[in-house]
């Protein structure tokens, strides 16, 4: 069976000849993303802002004989004329012919304060990179979303800090929430141009940005206390939630929120506590 696109049906589970934008690329769930898509048989650019970082990443996989990995260094906050966004547009439009099959809207930061802590310089550093950054580039990839011929898919790493309140900042969870609705909405405005898009709202998981609290064992062990599998998610854990948005076997699938938590959004009756006292046989 050959992949869509090539003159026969698709394979619902795999991602052959696809192309694929992933942002924030290099490390945490951004780099599974592009391990699994890789071995899925995608054709992957990774961007992140750091250049030595996008080099080892490329070059380690380049090294395991992955051929069709591609990487930029770019910050995609910048919306400017000239700038990061603009940057990453040209490339994909260059190294892909026009044409994008899957953008995966990863990049995201946070800074943890108290609400009235919080300075015009958090401020733009989260909205820019995590709402406003994320929401101008699928505006400017939208033409070349819409000129794929497999079906286009955007997928946004989001967080259950965008569907109930936990301890992470109101920024970051403002932006979450507004990635949440931002879903819904291009789901179905842009649902007459073939582009499917969804989202992912992962609880705590092992990347670079949840081991700096984790690494307060209290506050581990509260995390842990109200996740009812009783353990901190792995990247390739939401990165496979991810990648089924975008493969062909999800094709009916839009607009859809997809928490990848352990159970956490659905605890809200046992608080902490799963144990039952004893009672008395019924």
């Amino acid at each position: 069976m050959a992949a869509a696109g090539d003159g026969g049906v698709s394979i619902p589970w795999r991602l052959d000849h696809f192309t694929a934008l992933i942002t924030g690329g290099t490390q945490g769930i951004g780099l599974s993303l592009a391990e699994n898509m890789l071995q899925l048989g995608a054709r992957v650019l990774i961007c992140a802002r750091t250049p030595s970082d996008v080099e080892h990443v490329t070059k380690s996989f380049r090294s395991q004989g992955f051929t069709n990995i591609f990487g930029m260094a770019a910050d995609v906050s910048d919306v400017a004329n000239g700038g990061g966004i603009d940057a990453v547009v040209d490339k994909v439009t260059r190294l892909f012919g026009g044409k994008l099959d899957i953008f995966m809207a990863n990049a995201g930061t946070n800074v943890r304060k108290p609400t009235v802590e919080f300075s015009q310089e958090d401020w733009q550093r989260v909205m820019g990179l995590n709402l406003h950054g994320t929401y101008t580039l699928c505006q400017r990839l939208h033409p070349l979303l819409a000129a794929s011929e497999r079906g286009a898919s955007i997928v946004f790493n989001s967080s259950v800090a965008g569907v109930t309140a936990i301890k992470s900042g109101t920024l970051y969870s403002m932006t979450k929430g507004a990635l949440n609705q931002l879903t819904k909405n291009l789901a179905c405005e842009w649902a007459k141009d073939g582009i499917r898009v969804n989202s992912v709202a992962p609880w705590y998981t092992a990347t670079p940005l949840a081991k700096q609290v984790l690494k307060n064992k209290a506050f581990e062990k509260e995390v842990l206390s109200r996740t009812p599998m009783r353990r901190i998610g792995q990247p390739d854990e939401v990165a496979r939630a991810m990648i089924f948005f975008a493969m062909p076997a999800s094709s009916w699938v839009t607009g859809q929120i997809l928490s990848v938590d352990g159970g956490f959004t659905v605890n809200g009756f046992y608080g902490s506590d799963f144990d039952f006292e004893p009672t008395s046989r019924l």
